[in-house]
Order: structure tokens, then sequence, then C-alpha cells
């Protein structure tokens, strides 16, 4: 397939694709979910294949659990997919109204970015998600999935676009690139592809960003903390810290730091330490942290990991200050927590932390679109233009000027014939 001459056919229609009413747009999408329904069986086949092969080829355990497309993901990309349609409309929106004398309006309108290319590893559910949020948002999208989960892909991209085009939406509103390259083939495009957002491991995320014209967004790390701070709450804080850690290692958001305040250490660390490692993590730490609990000794310079598995690095800091230091230093400006029942305390970690994401006393795992009401997620942005944190509807509309006149012209105004008024109207 020539990637460039099917993207530019997109491209043309994209136009096509806004104007649809959000009525067309909520059909087709309960559309897509009825036929992702109907064809599961046929979809756990083609997924099993794919997670068989994958075992085959020696993929590591962190990368296998983000394969699995069963009943559990399938209930809850429909669930997305409900949710989704219940959101209203992000097109057409006014957000701002001006008359900028008498008889010339100005008016800031929503609308989509346009074509979308979505590049991601693993996750076949990403798939899915993507292509809803997209067709919400009016957007085409471009989707290239991992070589691990193709066939899940194959079938997934096919049910949707068949269920979405039959409901009335323009054969240009997706395409699936199934060759490795293609990717390169897509990332030229910088005349027809308005926006690439990439999902997967750091090198994947560098390697878009650094071959090619087109705009990305997205994030190449997950490296979250939870900061214990002095006045802490251990029926809080040993829960919380658990699930952020166990409940789903192979995402983004799951914390792989831990920082504790030394005032509370030798109390904290050893319940910390009982209950993690009950639940199969493995502890790393500093030296000092090795003299409190059992756990393997690692240097400075290995915060920067992210694992996606089951360990955990820990160090002990001074000060919510050093805390915060170590965070904007050593992590991902993605999501990070303190645990405290002091609200200045929170309210200090929230202004001087510098990620998309900043929490008090609840798990890392809630930085997902879903959680968070988007509906789904098309990945989340550490970035700070256009859009940071879950990327959900907002974060893949732009908007236009749309200014309305009675035969107006600049030169009255720069002659002084006229003078602008700039009023602001009711949105």
């Amino acid at each position: 397939m020539d990637i460039r001459s099917e993207v530019k056919k997109m491209k043309e229609d994209s136009p096509q694709m806004a104007a649809l009413s959000i009525e067309v747009r909520n059909q087709a999408l309960l559309a897509a979910a009825e036929a992702l329904l109907n064809a599961r069986e046929e979809i756990f086949k083609a997924n099993e294949e794919d997670i068989e092969a994958a075992r085959d080829a020696g993929i590591p355990q962190a990368v296998m659990k983000r394969l699995k497309f069963d009943q559990h993901k399938l209930e809850d990309v429909i669930q997305g997919i409900r949710e989704l349609v219940k959101l209203k409309d992000p097109l057409a929106k006014v957000q701002m109204a001006r008359e900028l004398d008498q008889g010339l309006r100005l008016y800031r309108i929503s609308c989509p970015i346009g074509v979308i290319g979505i590049i991601f590893e693993a996750r076949p559910d990403a798939l899915v998600q993507i292509s809803a949020l997209c067709i919400k948002s009016g957007n085409c999208a471009v989707l290239k999935g991992g070589k691990e989960t193709a066939r899940t892909n194959k079938v997934l991209f096919d049910l949707i676009y068949q269920a979405v085009t039959k409901a009335g939406l323009p054969k240009g509103c997706m395409l699936q690139a199934e060759q490795h390259q293609e990717i390169d083939q897509l990332l030229d495009c910088h005349d027809c592809v308005d926006l690439l957002i990439p999902r997967g491991s750091n090198a994947f995320v560098q390697y878009i960003m650094n071959h090619t014209k087109i705009p990305v967004m997205g994030h190449a790390d997950g490296i979250c903390h939870i900061y214990v701070d002095e006045e802490y709450d251990k029926e809080k804080a040993i829960p919380v810290l658990v699930d952020a850690k166990t409940q789903y290692t192979a995402a983004c958001n799951a914390t792989e730091t831990l920082l504790v305040n030394r005032r509370i250490a030798a109390e904290f660390l050893p319940m910390a330490a009982q209950a993690l490692t009950g639940a199969g993590v493995k502890l790393r730490g500093t030296e000092e942290v090795s003299r409190i609990i059992d756990c393997e000794i690692m240097g400075e310079e290995e915060f920067h990991t992210e694992y996606l598995d089951l360990v955990l690095s820990i160090k002990l800091v001074d000060s919510l200050e050093e805390a915060v230091q170590h965070i904007n230093t050593y992590g991902s400006h993605h999501t990070d927590c303190i645990i405290t029942e002091n609200p200045e305390h929170g309210e200090k970690f929230m202004q001087l932390v510098d990620s998309a994401g900043v929490y008090q006393n609840c798990s890392t795992r809630f930085a997902d679109g879903f959680r968070y009401g988007f509906g789904a997620e098309v990945g989340i942005s550490t970035g700070k233009i256009h859009a940071r944190g879950p990327v959900g509807l907002e974060g893949l509309v732009t908007y236009k000027y749309r200014l309305f006149g009675e035969g107006h012209i600049v030169e009255d105004y720069a002659s002084g014939k006229r003078s602008f008024s700039f009023r602001d109207l009711q949105v």
C-alpha cells in the first residue's frame, strides 16, 4: 500500500468527516460497539494466536500483559465507547464571542484537528479507544499497531471500519497501516497528516519525534512517584502504594519510585516492605534504605528507570522540597502523588511538582482518560502545548476564528475613520 496516496485521500475526506452531525458520529460509535460484541469469538481467536506467537518469540512478560485482549478488555472498550457516546459534542462549541465594531463579530469555534496518525505498540485495546475518540471528535485516523498483535489489530480495525462506514462515515475516516516500513512513509506525510501520537517505549517515541516534521504529542516515559510525607496516614498510605505499584504494573501510570521522609522512615518502611513484598514486589533502594529494610542497593542514576514490572525504587529525603527536586529531576512529568494529612503540604507539592498529574492520597493509576470521565484516551501527554495529561476529546480538537462583517474594510480603521469597540458578547 502507498501510504502517501492513501493519506492524501484521507485529507480530502477530512472536511466531510468534520462536518458530520453528532447524531451520525454517535450512531457510528454504537454500530462499532455492536460489531465488536457480535464478533467477540473471532477477536479472541486472533488474539490467542498473537499471544502464542509472542510467547514463542520470547516477548518479555511486562509486554505480554499488554498484548492480551480478552472478555475483560472487550467489556472495558465497549463501556468506554458507550460512555463516549454520552459525552457532549466537542465540535462547533463557541469558545469566544466578541464584537470588534458595530456589525463586525468574531467567534472562536472548536473544530477537529484533521488527520491524526497514531502509532502504538502492543495494546490492541488502544486501537479501539483511539478509533472511537477520533470518530467522536470528527478526526480521520491513520492507525499503525505493533506486529505483536497484528492479527488482533486487523480483526478489530476491519470490524470497526465496516461498521462506521456503513453508518455514514466517509471512506477516508480510517486507515490501517500494517507493514513496519509504512511507519517511515507516514512520518514523511507532513503535508497531509496534522498530528502524530506515538504510544510505546522510550526508544520508540524518541524515534518518532526525531524522524518527522509532523507535530508529535505524547510521552516517552512513565516514571511516576509517591512521596510519603511525615504527616501521613498509614491506613491510606499502604493501600495506595500497593495499588499504584501492583494493580497493573505494565501501565505508564504505575508508580516506579517511593520517596519517604526520613522522620518516619523507621516506622513506615518496614510496614511498606511487608505489604509490597507480600504482593510480589522486588525492592531496590539506596544504601541508607537497605539499613532499614532488606532490599537490593541501587545507584542514584538508576532512579531514571521505568520498570513496568513488580520492581520499586526507594529513597529517603529530608523534606517535601527535596522530594519535589528529586521528582522534577528524575521523573517524566507524568503523574506524581503525595501522601499527607497536611493540606498545606499537599498544596505546596501540587504547585511545585512539574507534572501533568499531581495527586494527594490516591493511586497514580487514576491517570487515565476513562477514569477522568473522558470516555477513553488516545494517550497521555507530558508536554505543555495544546494538551496535557490523559488526552481525550478536548485534546483532539482545535479551533478556528469566524469573522462576520457587513462590508467592513481595514482602511477605515487605519485612517481613523472608524475605531474598534471590542465588546464581548454572550457565549
